[in-house]
């Protein structure tokens, strides 16, 4: 069975296709406008053996946050589109992921029960264009239209490129091992038969 999707949305702020192999092996072809958006994508895809291509065009003369977020908003439901009925995978992944100086914990649950749990080192600042705030706003419209339940918890860190990095790595393994088929699960594993 080929978990493979593609999903474009086009609005007068963004046009975005997004396609995904769920069971590749961690290629990729990202172009935001946003270099280093593109390198935690890329980071995302390496580490969750995913096949990745988006390609987005947004008005970035404005500001990042129409694209990053819709960005987030096609990659979600691109993902959730590949996933199927959900049927025999693992549900759950958790991944801790150092950078350097910073320590991330990812933890999904794709339980087709949209939250955003968000929770920063206090000794984190803003000082990049794409900086946590920004990419908030990506965790969240991925979370909603993936149907996921994502907590992303930073224990410490003051580089905000290394915490940022640490966290598109840890989500990358924790969405891998979530999406990960086990041959003990049949049908969607929830006590309530469905998701």
């Amino acid at each position: 069975m080929e978990r493979i999707s593609e999903v474009d949305r086009k609005t007068k702020e963004t046009a975005i296709r997004v396609s995904l192999n769920l069971d590749g092996q961690g290629k990729s072809e990202v172009s935001t406008g946003i270099p280093f958006f593109d390198h935690m994508l890329t980071l995302l895809a390496l580490h969750g053996f995913f096949d990745l291509s988006i390609k987005a065009k947004g008005d970035l003369d404005v500001d990042f946050h129409h694209t990053v977020e819709d960005v987030g908003l096609v990659f979600g439901a691109t993902l959730n589109k590949a996933l199927g009925d959900r049927k025999g995978i693992k549900r759950f992944g958790h991944a801790v992921t150092p950078m350097d100086d910073a320590l991330s914990a990812v933890t999904v649950d794709l339980s087709n029960r949209p939250f955003l749990v968000f929770n920063l080192s206090p000794s984190a600042a803003s000082g990049l264009s794409f900086n946590l705030s920004v990419a908030k706003e990506f965790f969240r419209a991925f979370a909603n239209r993936g149907g996921l339940n994502l907590h992303i918890n930073v224990s410490y860190g003051e580089n905000e490129h290394h915490i940022l990095e640490s966290i598109f790595k840890a989500l990358g393994k924790a969405l891998d091992q979530a999406s990960s088929f086990d041959n003990r699960i049949s049908n969607v594993r929830s006590s309530k038969g469905t998701l």
